[in-house]
């Protein structure tokens, strides 16, 4: 009788290494058909918007990707196709799209300023390098890379080649697999034996290319060393296969402000998830779309479009979660710095970057989340200070608390807390297909079917829904009591024309200096008095103090230091084997980078013009504001549950679905609204996604010409835009404070088993 095929997409770790140790499949085979679905699906999903739609004259040279070069298409799309009014705009110049020679490698091109997404691409441009001896590095690319055994290096390579080609590529690192375990690998000393992963290029890998999504000319473009997570993998069986299309230094780390100015602008950077070495990613369930809102989209769409089994993202605000809810898989991203990630990786924010773990189960994420701990120090990075965490919030295991079924009323006696801010439309018609669709699910499955207590917070803009148990305590109140106590200054707080945030609080109190020499307030209250008041809740609170307001904060000047720091890490990292990385400082950075729009290349040089930690003397202070906001949400989180006695909590991850590459945002109050699903990043707390379905309608929001003809702004649509089956996806979020992740697995795993929503895009089988 004929062993019957291993079918590798959508197959868990178990079913993977249950088919290696019956002789159905052995690790050659998986890493080759993962290059065989890179080869057919990886490739560029993107075309470039130019000012008349022209035909490129030549075929632009791209770099080796599963041994063929990237073919980028040579039509391109004419701007006014979405831009109205081109002959009254009178603004700045736009950064239209155009093909030039990379900083990384002057024999490739790469796509430049505005692109769009192909309709029904059949590609998707997911994972930046895969490792393959030859094209894994620009530094030791082709012969450079040649396998020991096939004799010396050509004359020229650069002597760090001679240490890289002794790393084993995917293929090779799986028949030493198969060569030395067979069908009888060791799944208690190697309990990812073969699993196939992606990493965000932020993680350093040694075997392969590592810029941060960056097009940075190092002298040696992959470290010296691996990020300690990765080491942990490599020890741990796993197939160190990819490296993740990811948005530039985890999302192009904003602008300082100074004296550089970009001499061409983009109408919206909506859905550029994108980098300048590797290009734009898509969403595999409409490649017109956005592979997220958030920088480890390839991680997301590799996991999704199974071109790899599992991948690890980092986390800053959105980075991971954005990628698994759009991507329809799920996630586990653990408490700010259980695993820790700026110790040996390319950072943004250190006060909130972290690692997630994405597969297309939770139970294979918690698989990968107890193999990523050393035996003897734990989760612990010597190089990442955020990782000394208390013990007692780690927990021995965590597969161990994911539950086999969920029967009807699997959560009986839970009480779970629904965060409504989380699913408010506020009369936006763009948001009311999800927000819709997530109060339905969390009834339906988490409230008649697995027949968990539901206990709903308010808001002004929700109606309450009547099975639901109301909070006793909710985000409002718990904000109005704890605010006076952890961050006061918050209620001083002014928007950019000089007005107060919070107008209720100006209107009542005295007149006081809110900032230097900006002066608010019409009543007769000391501000010191209205926060005693406050606290005690004998005034009403202000009007909008609420959950999204809070999370907005001033850009701190730390990415300065991390890459500073990043960078003579690495130099001396290659120093100590004796190897010579002059790449070591923000000046040479920018000097031998590339950046596929003209704003990031003025941010950059903004950027190496910082000499100061702080913000300006005077004014607010964005360390400051972060180490305060995470221990404000933190108290916040923990009022509501133990006033209400929850277990833990479950929100939406977003109203909105992935946009229109280059297309126009939502405007009005849910624009605002939407800083609510910072909270979990901002307060640091383990949170777990999971797919909880689909929609088959969108209201893309269109341009429109300012007045005066200087720039585009967005407008909102109620012409809806139908979707190919089965939808975008959207996800649930269960949220837990450190040390409780048990119970946050039992229900979001409960759920999980429960909807069974995840469904394969169905344009790559």
């Amino acid at each position: 009788m004929t062993t019957p095929r291993f079918v590798l997409e959508e197959a868990t770790i178990e079913q993977l290494q249950s088919a290696l140790k019956a002789g159905r499949v052995n690790c050659v085979e998986v890493v080759q058909r993962y290059i065989d679905r890179c080869r057919r699906y990886n490739g560029v999903a993107t075309r470039l918007v130019t000012a008349q739609g022209e035909i490129l004259a030549e075929q632009p040279p791209g770099t080796m990707r599963a041994g063929q070069p990237l073919s980028f298409p040579r039509q391109t799309v004419a701007v006014s196709e979405f831009l109205p009014d081109l002959d009254r705009y009178q603004g700045q110049p736009l950064d239209f799209g155009r093909m030039a020679t990379t900083a990384s490698d002057p024999e490739v091109q790469q796509q430049f300023g505005m692109v769009q997404g192909i309709p029904q691409a059949g590609q998707l441009n997911a994972l930046s390098t895969l490792n393959i001896r030859g094209e894994r590095s620009v530094t030791c690319r082709g012969d450079y890379d040649l396998h020991p055994s096939l004799g010396p290096l050509p004359p020229g390579a650069p002597p760090a080649c001679e240490i890289f080609r002794h790393y084993p590529d995917a293929l090779e690192q799986a028949a030493a697999l198969d060569a030395q375990w067979g069908e009888n690998p060791d799944l208690e000393d190697m309990p990812l034996y073969g699993v196939v992963f992606s990493f965000k290029d932020a993680f350093d890998t040694k075997d392969m290319r590592t810029t941060g999504g960056a097009d940075a000319r190092y002298d040696i473009d992959f470290p010296a060393r691996d990020h300690i997570l990765v080491e942990q993998l490599r020890k741990k069986g796993a197939i160190i296969f990819a490296k993740a299309l990811m948005t530039e230094y985890n999302g192009r780390a904003g602008d300082p402000g100074g004296k550089h100015q970009p001499d061409a602008i983009f109408p919206s950077l909506l859905g550029y998830q994108r980098s300048t070495w590797a290009g734009t990613p898509v969403n595999p369930y409409d490649t017109t779309r956005s592979a997220s809102l958030g920088s480890s989209s390839g991680s997301g769409v590799s996991v999704s479009a199974n071109l790899v089994m599992a991948s690890l993202g980092e986390e800053t605000r959105m980075s991971t979660r954005g990628p698994a809810n759009h991507n329809a898989v799920a996630l586990i991203l653990p408490h700010k710095a259980m695993l820790g990630f700026d110790g040996g990786a390319i950072g943004a924010d250190i006060y909130c970057d972290r690692t997630g773990i994405l597969c297309r189960t939770l139970t294979d994420c918690a698989k990968v989340l107890d193999a990523l701990k050393d035996p003897e120090n734990g989760y612990y990075d010597p190089r990442d200070p955020y990782t000394t965490v208390p013990r007692s919030s780690v927990l021995d295991n965590y597969s161990q608390h994911i539950p086999r079924g969920a029967p009807s009323g699997a959560l009986r006696g839970l009480r779970l807390g629904v965060i409504r801010e989380s699913m408010l439309s506020a009369g936006s018609k763009a948001a009311q297909p999800i927000t819709q669709a997530a109060a339905r699910e969390i009834q339906a499955v988490l409230g008649d079917h697995l027949q968990a207590t539901l206990v709903e917070s308010s808001d002004p803009l929700w109606t309450p829904d009547a099975r639901c148990e109301r909070m006793s305590v909710d985000y409002r109140t718990a904000l109005a009591k704890l605010v006076p106590v952890f961050m006061p200054e918050l209620l001083f707080r002014l928007n950019p024309d000089g007005s107060p945030v919070f107008p209720d609080f100006a209107k009542s109190i005295e007149r006081t200096e809110f900032a230097p020499g900006i002066f608010h307030g019409q009543g007769a209250m000391r501000p010191i008095d209205y926060l005693v008041a406050l606290a005690d809740l004998r005034i009403e609170p202000p009007s909008n103090l609420d959950i999204s307001t809070v999370q907005q904060q001033i850009l701190a000047n730390t990415f300065r230091f991390h890459i500073s720091q990043y960078l003579s890490r690495r130099a001396e990292d290659w120093a100590e084997r004796g190897m010579t990385e002059t790449l070591n400082d923000w000046h040479t950075l920018n000097q031998r980078s590339a950046f596929w729009g003209d704003d990031h290349r003025a941010a950059f040089k903004n950027w190496e013009d910082v000499r100061d930690p702080r913000n300006p003397l005077g004014g607010r202070q964005g360390v400051d504001e972060r180490i305060m906001l995470r221990e404000l949400l933190r108290r916040v989180d923990m009022m509501v549950i133990y006033e209400n006695r929850l277990d833990a909590l479950v929100r939406l991850h977003t109203p909105l679905p992935p946009g229109v590459i280059g297309g126009a945002d939502e405007p009005g109050l849910i624009d605002r609204l939407r800083y609510e699903h910072f909270f979990g990043p901002n307060a640091g707390l383990s949170e777990m996604l999971v797919p909880a379905g689909y929609v088959d309608v969108a209201y893309d929001a269109k341009f429109m010409l300012s007045p005066d003809g200087k720039s585009y702004q967005f407008s909102a649509n109620d012409k809806p835009t139908p979707l190919p089956s089965p939808g975008l996806p959207f996800s649930l979020v269960f949220r837990t404070e450190p040390g409780r992740e048990d119970v946050a697995l039992r229900i979001a795993s409960s759920y999980e088993q429960a909807s069974a929503r995840r469904v394969p895009p169905p344009q790559f089988p």
